[in-house]
């Protein structure tokens, strides 16, 4: 059948595409305009209204055995406990799959990836996309402290072995691309290290942060998956530390793309009485000449959420932290991690520049297709703020407004009160759709040219951008309409978009004999196979560069 959708504003930067037309879809994809357009079968009037391409989140915690723990530790944000809260920051995200999708949608998103995929969990956190409804999923997979990895850098194995080996690893995950946590910091953490640098070495294997890093970046590259290293970088969260190694980092790009991950948090400096202070102009200089390098922010809202992560030392360091006052931590093989419930106060000096410091790197990183808008769900907030965040960049009255209302002091610690730089439409399509498609090599969305898929959103315009982005107008997946008025009318469920990436046979046979000396288990455990996730079609291919 075909669909017409006339008369709406159309925003698509990826086609340079910014007025009022019509768009026409058929099968789940947008078609060409046909010679006579009263031949559609259908026709939906878009006049007075905003459409763009699905958005699409490249970076959110919403499936994996971190999640889970966080469900266990906080069972009072659940549903099925009776003394639930009746609103917290938690009960409005949702604690479920099926939450997760909706809320989702009913933003105009429809591709969401989950960054951080452990490779031998890889079919929990599988199972749990499959039942996440309407949205497509995708996910990293995490290396960088794995003993096999760290013992081929050590024994000096070939880039061939090591890319052989990273094929394997992302094409048995059923995974996008790959993500390295605190390259070597939680193998270290098993040694009691409780603070590690780029440069520093990983004890009994004697290589550094930076070998595992640029090892990993070379590999990705080679393989031609479209996606960058996807790095979280080391001392995270640590005032002077953290923007240091986010500094180290960027200069370790030489030349090869790298993404870096909630770039807010290694954005704290050490000036003041308190001893923190925003390094927020310097990492965005540094960003703004570094072509090769894209960042995604980890914005900070205010409120009670949880921080989860496979940073192990830096979630036992930030256990004292926690609120309320429980925490896990947890050590295996390869990467540990832990979870820390956090809530962020307005009357808190540390949060308060928290929260300006991110807002200062979205709006002093000169190109909107090298930034991307995250809130490291749910670390730095839970991803229903995303609304109030558009609203913060695309209006400096109410970014006064909520700068008015923080603690004294905190302004004199960053410059958001002086930049008066304001996002506009074209450039939130290019930071929620055009660019994080191509950052991620889906071709097939971001965009909504001749062919693409059918992820459409669409919004009544508003001076209120919160109330704009946070209810979409209609929503269509794969040519479907799922979201009307800001509800969910239909939800299917999307697939997760994996590659295909080839290793040589030789190092099936070699990871076979690792797996079973290490697991007493066969290789072929870790492979995630489609008829495990009880869905017809659960992927969709992407192909490599």
């Amino acid at each position: 059948m075909l669909t017409r959708l006339k008369g709406g504003h159309v925003v698509d930067p990826a086609n340079g595409v910014n007025g009022v037309t019509d768009l026409y879809m058929k099968d789940g994809q947008l078609v060409s305009a046909p010679t006579e357009p009263l031949s559609a079968d259908e026709a939906i009037d878009l006049s007075g209204h905003v459409v763009m391409a699905g958005a699409i989140d490249i970076h959110s915690h919403i499936a994996g055995g971190h999640v889970n723990t966080a469900r266990l530790l906080l069972p009072e944000w659940h549903r099925a406990f009776s003394s639930r809260p009746g609103e917290t920051a938690l009960s409005r995200v949702g604690w479920t799959t099926e939450e997760t999708g909706l809320r989702y949608a009913e933003m105009g998103f429809t591709t969401v990836v989950e960054p951080a995929m452990g490779p031998q969990a890889a079919l929990h956190a599988h199972l749990e996309l499959a039942d996440i409804p309407i949205i497509d999923k995708a996910t990293l997979v995490v290396l960088g402290n794995d003993d096999l990895l760290m013992s081929m850098i050590r024994d000096g194995e070939s880039e061939a072995a090591i890319a052989d080996y990273v094929a394997w690893t992302v094409a048995s995950s059923r995974a996008l691309g790959v993500k390295c946590i605190n390259a070597g910091g939680s193998a270290a953490f098993k040694d009691n290290v409780r603070a590690f640098s780029l440069d520093d070495q990983v004890p009994d294997y004697g290589v550094s942060s930076r070998q595992i890093v640029k090892t990993l970046q070379k590999a990705v590259h080679d393989l031609k998956i479209p996606h960058p290293l996807h790095v979280h970088c080391n001392n995270l969260g640590v005032p002077g530390a953290s923007s240091d190694a986010a500094e180290a980092t960027i200069a370790a790009s030489e030349g090869l793309p790298l993404h870096l991950a909630h770039i807010q948090f290694y954005g704290y400096g050490t000036e003041g009485k308190r001893g923190f202070s925003s390094e927020g102009r310097r990492l965005a200089a540094l960003i703004n000449a570094n072509p090769d390098v894209t960042v995604d922010i980890g914005q900070v809202m205010f409120g009670q959420t949880v921080t989860i992560s496979s940073d192990e030392l830096r979630q036992f360091a930030g256990r004292a932290q926690a609120s309320p006052k429980k925490s896990i931590i947890f050590d295996h093989e390869a990467n540990g991690g832990g979870v820390v419930p956090m809530d962020y106060k307005a009357t808190s000096f540390f949060n308060a520049l928290q929260w300006a410091i991110g807002l200062e790197l979205f709006l002093l990183i000169e190109d909107p297709s090298r930034v991307f808008f995250t809130t490291d769900h749910p670390n730095g907030a839970p991803f229903t703020t995303y609304p109030d965040i558009f609203a913060l960049l695309m209006d400096r009255e109410v970014r006064a407004r909520w700068i008015e209302a923080l603690p004294k002091g905190v302004a004199k610690w960053t410059s958001l009160p002086e930049i008066t730089r304001e996002y506009t439409l074209e450039e939130i399509a290019v930071m929620t759709r055009a660019s994080p498609a191509r950052l991620l090599g889906t071709s097939d969305r971001g965009h909504l040219g001749a062919g693409a898929t059918a992820d459409i959103s669409v919004y009544r315009p508003s001076d209120d951008k919160a109330e704009m982005f946070g209810k979409a107008a209609y929503v269509f997946k794969d040519g479907r309409l799922v979201v009307k008025n800001g509800s969910v009318v239909a939800r299917p469920y999307g697939r997760a978009l994996t590659l295909k990436t080839e290793a040589d046979k030789g190092m099936e046979a070699r990871l076979d004999r690792y797996f079973d000396e290490a697991y007493g288990l066969s290789a072929q455990w870790f492979k995630v196979r489609g008829e495990a996730l009880g869905r017809e079609t659960p992927f969709r291919e992407v192909s490599c560069l």
